[in-house]
């Protein structure tokens, strides 16, 4: 008998649909792509109230379709979601998802039909999965210039600009049946730190962090089923808590100010926001308390569930987590899947050419340098990270598509001889283009980028990331972005 078949002594105590409201709480990771592991099963069998999918549980999309058949003959109202921002992040490149450049670059061309195509392609493709919820938009502002975690994953500064395209977002995915969520509430853009890695603080006052806010109005006004909270601690709203686990932001102000009555949802427990400073058990017990609908334990070992469905199911028995919060919660989720679980019989095709034009039409946004046939490319970017970029795309590769004569190199850490790689350009007169992503974020980059300039002034520059200065901007590190640079380099 496993620990999700054994009963704690809490458990044991609970009436059967209490134990199923606490369950439906819950959001699983887990491993594999062809078989549901038999843990998972019964947690399912109990009422887990959703999957989500990772790269580790896709191949192709076969594969996935029939994964997600099978969880859903276990229990045909479980959730099956996944993370489908576009941009540098892709869980589904396997299974053929359409290549959407990330929000940036969308906000950037700033014409919300063409935001409403990409998603439209997102959704269509997750419908035809049988993958019903995203995790995405992201709804954050990107304007403190050092965030580490936000940056070409926000629509923009602009909290205007933000709630347009959010709406437009927001309203194609629906379309589809299937549930949007927007995040990080209340926002991750004022941080310094991210907080997969620590405790991110956005010290700013009260009336600063109001415009914050805006985004996620208007995401509320526009129907968004879901929400996301932000495992940050806000100084001016709450001095002791991240938002995750806090009353007043999640109460107070997400449901009483602001009115939402969708499903907030947690960020991932195991970040180190919450894992390092409260345990993801207590985390889970403490978010429920504070206001969440449900709470998502991303890693692929199921004890780490466990151990956060038996803290839940301890506390209920303890009479620490009111029951009325744990059947309020589960109703918002049972609502939920009641209008989204089910997958479309039918899914109509998407317009796969919106990614690419969306790049495209960003990157010229600005004006174009002549074409630099023949370059050598030097690409620095920065090492993979799971929520921004997994470093598998390089412009050079991309270029070399449409321009074989293109040589290059590319790196994501400081080289050990920096003066070998500078001696390693061309004397033969081809033109030198430098790639940088986010170089502020990374030194690394900026005294690489600078060493080389001072070797060849005429080098073209090249922003990956944010815009800092280059003559050309990708507004993102996805395929499809890179591409479109590649285009323009060659002239194609």
């Amino acid at each position: 008998m496993t620990q999700a078949e054994r009963p704690s002594a809490a458990a044991t105590a609970l009436p059967v649909d209490l134990d199923e409201a606490a369950h439906r709480c819950l959001v699983a990771g887990f491993d594999g792509a062809t078989a549901v592991p038999h843990t998972l099963k019964r947690l399912v069998d109990r009422g887990l109230g959703g999957v989500i999918l990772f790269t580790r549980n896709v191949r192709d999309a076969e594969q996935v379709r029939r994964l997600t058949d099978e969880l859903r003959a276990i229990r045909p109202d479980l959730i099956v979601a996944i993370d489908n921002e576009g941009g540098g992040i892709g869980h589904l490149v396997n299974a053929g998802a359409p290549e959407i450049p990330g929000p940036y670059a969308l906000g950037v061309v700033d014409d919300p039909a063409l935001t409403a195509r990409c998603a439209d392609a997102l959704a269509g493709h997750l419908a035809t999965l049988g993958i019903t919820a995203s995790y995405a938009p992201v709804a954050d502002l990107q304007h403190q210039p050092r965030n580490p975690i936000v940056r070409t994953r926000s629509f923009g500064a602009d909290p205007a600009l933000a709630a347009r395209h959010l709406r437009a977002w927001i309203a194609a995915t629906d379309v589809r049946g299937v549930a949007s969520c927007a995040k990080h509430f209340p926002g991750h853009g004022g941080t310094v730190t991210d907080s997969h890695h620590g405790v991110a603080i956005d010290p700013r006052p009260y009336d600063q962090l109001l415009v914050d806010l805006e985004p996620f109005r208007a995401a509320i006004a526009a129907g968004v089923p879901m929400l996301m909270s932000a495992h940050v601690v806000f100084p001016a709203l709450d001095g002791n808590r991240p938002a995750t686990l806090s009353r007043r932001i999640l109460g107070d102000l997400l449901r009483l100010e602001l009115g939402f009555d969708g499903v907030l949802v947690s960020d991932a427990l195991e970040m180190k926001a919450i894992a390092d400073a409260y345990g993801e058990a207590a985390g889970a017990r403490i978010a429920l308390a504070a206001g969440a609908d449900q709470v998502i334990v991303a890693v692929p070992d199921l004890e780490t569930t466990l151990a956060c469905r038996d803290a839940v199911l301890d506390a209920l028995h303890a009479r620490v987590l009111p029951e009325e919060r744990v059947w309020e919660a589960a109703g918002r989720v049972r609502r939920l899947a009641e209008r989204y679980a089910t997958p479309r019989r039918t899914v109509t095709a998407w317009d796969a050419d919106a990614g690419p034009e969306a790049a495209r039409r960003a990157v010229r946004s600005r004006p174009l340098p002549p074409p630099v046939r023949g370059a050598h490319v030097v690409d620095l970017f920065p090492a993979p990270h799971p929520a921004l970029n997994w470093g598998g795309e390089d412009l050079l590769a991309e270029l070399h598509t449409i321009d074989p004569t293109a040589t290059g190199t590319t790196l994501t850490e400081e080289p050990a001889d920096p003066a070998a790689l500078v001696d390693a350009i061309p004397r033969d007169g081809s033109p030198l283009v430098i790639a940088t992503s986010d170089a502020g974020l990374h030194p690394w980059q900026a005294r690489l980028r600078d060493t080389l300039t001072a070797r060849r002034p005429d080098a073209l520059l090249v922003d990956t990331g944010l815009p800092e200065g280059g003559a050309l901007c990708s507004y993102g590190r996805g395929r499809v972005n890179l591409r479109a640079v590649a285009e323009v380099l060659a002239g194609a």
